[in-house]
């Protein structure tokens, strides 16, 4: 087992999550919330890393490989930021509306 300078495992990897999310970076293990969660810090070209934990049991493979591996791979693999999806609401009719809506029940005399 690789260990980090702290005696704890740690490695360069490349993580596949549930069998559906690839990440690069290098791969320890920490406890949170009273269990121990896995941490990938991935690097991006500028030196800093972006940090994602993750449960045990999410982890579908992990292989190991050299720094200069995992930051390629990393670079072509960027974990994208989450975004918020959501559709327009449909505009609102007052009864200023003077729109002509012919048979809906609306405006009808």
């Amino acid at each position: 087992m690789n260990e980090n300078e702290n005696g704890n495992f740690g490695v360069w990897g490349i993580l596949e999550l549930m069998g559906h999310v690839k990440v690069a970076g290098y791969v320890t293990e920490e406890e949170l919330f009273g269990t121990k969660m896995g941490r990938i810090d991935i690097p991006s070209d500028n030196g800093a890393s972006v940090t994602q934990y993750f449960g045990g049991g999410s982890v579908y493979r992990m292989t190991p490989v050299t720094e200069d591996i995992a930051r390629a791979y990393a670079r072509v693999n960027k974990p994208r930021p989450v975004e918020v999806w959501g559709l327009a609401l449909p505009a609102q009719r007052t009864e200023t509306d003077d729109t002509d809506w012919e048979g809906d029940g609306w405006n009808d005399e």
